[in-house]
């Protein structure tokens, strides 16, 4: 059985839980390698992170040497056994970061994949998380299309290679949506049951669980900044106002388009929908926009319901949690 990770939640360390469904595409994956590249993208604080550290540990039992690089969070995690490719990358790293230069983080990785691919001609993983933000939206395209030179121009023969980059910033989707270079996979907020299991591993007297689940819609990082409030409603989101830069000019712009989104999401999809408004939510990662079909293949985890009123989901459009929702709900009160 695989060993599962423990995470870091607020002050708490909690074992990973549910994503059964996505692990198990990471076994696809290894018995085929991926083409093309795979870029997860999902709500802030859905989980993507805490699944590809628990992948590193599926793909570590199935042979692969892994790089995983997240550059926002200066984090790196090398799973391979030649030493002094290793210690060379890490030396590279640390430079990087010393110098904030944190974009080359992603670069790194490539490269030393390029000569794992090189020595070992066997299983590779570049996992490659939260890049886009750093290294900007036009550099994400060229960032997959040179992952997917890796896949197709390798310089070595290679058994399998898995190359996936994840990300919660949604605006470099639209560019890398252009070419054909990805497939591009959403992962939802955790479904029911998984998000039972992680609520129960917190302590303390909380939230009625029904209660946390219609505010955070099975998002674990929402769950948290309740916990580390205390599970004050009101500082959650009046952080999320203040994060989002929800100004009351954005407000008055466009108050009656938002009166209608926050009962209906799909109010956005329609085809006079300002589409300078769609923008903006979607730089504030307030929404995800053009949401594919329920069907499993497009998703990389649980979708979510084809429509759920009650978590700001609609069938196009969807608010990132109830409580970004409620942020806005907020606002317009104010």
């Amino acid at each position: 059985m695989m060993k599962k990770i423990k995470l870091s939640f607020a002050n708490l360390t909690v074992e990973f839980t549910d994503r059964n469904l996505a692990l198990r595409r990471i076994e696809e994956w290894a018995e085929k390698s991926t083409f093309p590249v795979q870029v997860i993208y999902g709500p802030e604080g859905c989980g993507k992170t805490a699944w590809l550290k628990q992948s590193i540990e599926l793909l570590k039992e199935l042979g692969f040497n892994v790089i995983y690089i997240n550059p926002l969070n200066k984090e790196v995690i090398t799973e391979f056994g030649i030493t002094n490719l290793r210690d060379r990358f890490l030396t590279l790293v640390r430079d990087a970061i010393a110098q904030n230069a944190l974009g080359r983080l992603a670069w790194l990785a490539f490269d030393i994949a390029k000569e794992l691919i090189k020595e070992t001609k066997s299983k590779v993983a570049v996992i490659t998380d939260d890049a886009f933000q750093i290294i900007g939206i036009r550099n994400a395209a060229i960032y997959v299309k040179a992952l997917l030179n890796l896949i197709e121009y390798p310089p070595e023969m290679y058994e399998r290679i898995i190359t996936i980059t994840a990300t919660s910033e949604g605006v470099s989707l639209r560019e890398i949506g252009r070419h054909e270079w990805a497939d591009l996979r959403p992962m939802w907020n955790m479904p029911k049951e998984g998000f039972r299991q992680l609520y129960e591993q917190i302590p303390g007297d909380k939230l009625d669980l029904l209660e946390t689940w219609r505010l955070t819609g099975g998002n674990p990082r929402m769950l948290e900044n309740l916990y580390k409030v205390n599970w004050n409603i009101d500082v959650v989101i009046e952080d999320i106002i203040r994060r989002k830069n929800i100004t009351p000019q954005f407000i008055a712009r466009w108050r009656n388009w938002l009166e209608e989104a926050i009962k209906d999401p799909d109010t956005l999809w329609s085809p006079n929908a300002p589409e300078e408004l769609i923008n903006e939510l979607i730089e504030k990662n307030l929404i995800l926009y053009f949401l594919p079909e329920r069907k499993p293949w497009f998703w990389i985890d649980q979708p979510p319901l084809e429509k759920d009123p009650e978590l700001g989901i609609g069938r196009y459009v969807a608010w990132q949690t109830p409580l970004h929702r409620e942020a806005i709900r907020k606002a317009l009160g104010k």
